[in-house]
């Protein structure tokens, strides 16, 4: 059976700003149409998938210098991983990649992480976004949990995908509006699941 899940790890410290969030951002994930189709090496029961799979979750967690601006996430099929999302610290892929590979159960791992290309427009853009979501009073909520960001900001040439978890609807188109006021925001895509309703 294949799972995919997305891992929300923990806070980075930028541009001398803590980032702030909730730890209820490692949700289910659709699976990558671009990864590989992968066969598990042998079968695995219920009981242990679930063991790998949270100990997949726990080890992304884990990650050093991963927050607000990464999205990570793991399609697990029986003891095979792909990586994917993106990042903005190159070293953060082989990293994540390395955290997996020690996972008890696990046997392959490919590594489909993209490392964001840097530039200051993108930059600025992630900062304002920032600023416009989480400091926002009616969004404040979100910026309770100094460990795991409920929303992730990911920006590419200037087009922003939100990735994540919020409480309602509401919020989510909210948070569409915030990043659409934001100078030089190409696009926004909205992939923030509703968990409360």
């Amino acid at each position: 059976m294949r799972k995919t899940f997305a891992i929300a790890t923990v806070v980075v410290l930028m541009m001398s700003c803590s980032l702030s969030g909730s730890a209820q951002a490692a949700q289910p994930q659709t699976s990558n149409p671009t990864a590989p189709a992968m066969q598990p090496s042998d079968a695995v029961s219920p009981a242990v998938q679930q063991k790998i799979n949270k100990g997949i979750a726990h080890a992304l967690i884990m990650l050093p210098y991963s927050g607000v601006f990464d999205w990570i996430t793991a399609t697990v099929l029986g003891r095979n991983v792909t990586l994917g999302g993106q990042v903005l610290r190159s070293s953060l892929k082989p990293d994540a990649e390395y955290a997996v590979k020690k996972v008890e159960g696990v046997d392959n791992v490919v590594n489909n992480i993209e490392v964001l290309p840097p530039g200051p427009i993108d930059q600025r853009i992630r900062e304002q976004v920032y600023n416009a979501i989480y400091n926002y009073p009616a969004l404040s909520i979100y910026a309770n949990n100094k460990v795991n960001p409920p929303i992730h900001i990911i920006v590419k040439s200037a087009r922003v995908t939100l990735e994540g978890v919020v409480n309602t609807e509401v919020d989510k188109n909210l948070c569409t509006m915030r990043v659409n006021q934001v100078s030089d925001v190409l696009s926004v895509t909205n992939n923030l699941r509703v968990v409360k309703g």
